[in-house]
């Protein structure tokens, strides 16, 4: 198992019993390697900086007994943001009428890059209208995806802040 991979395993039930939801774990560099948590709250309250300290707390202290990640890392904590990325089938039905951009690991048709809004997903495939059609992309098929910062994602955070 990827260490990445086992590092989730090792967390997500912690953060649920602690009130939340791992949106994903990702370990970059080489020299200076750094493990980034992506968490929100289950209750789609807003994440505080003591809510990122208390993962991190709890993560190191998990971490520390299963030492699933070799040599020294930096340990960083947040919430997803606005323009979140779409780690998670369900995020597809949560985030519908939204724009997304979506990057495949394989060309399909020829392409690996799609924008549309979310149409949601059925039968393991994510549905995005695009300009031109309703493309269904294998939700196994996705390397990566994140929504797209614009007025609307911008007026329907100013919503749910009031």
């Amino acid at each position: 198992m990827d260490p990445a991979k086992r590092v989730e395993t090792i967390i997500a039930p912690t953060l649920q019993d602690m009130g939340f939801d791992l949106v994903r774990v990702r370990i970059s560099g080489a020299q200076r390697r750094t493990l980034q948590i992506m968490a929100e709250r289950l209750d789609d309250g807003t994440m505080t900086v003591e809510d990122c300290a208390a993962i991190s707390r709890a993560v190191s202290t998990l971490l520390d007994v299963e030492d699933p990640i070799k040599g020294s890392y930096t340990l960083e904590v947040s919430s997803p943001g606005l323009d979140r990325p779409l780690t998670r089938p369900k995020d597809y039905t949560r985030f519908a009428g939204l724009e997304a951009k979506i990057e495949l690991r394989e060309p399909m048709d020829g392409q690996r890059r799609f924008r549309g809004r979310i149409a949601g997903l059925a039968d393991d495939q994510v549905q995005l209208d695009t300009e031109d059609t309703r493309v269904a992309i294998p939700y196994a098929d996705i390397e990566r995806a994140k929504l797209i910062l614009n007025d609307e994602l911008l007026a329907l955070a100013g919503e749910t802040q009031h």
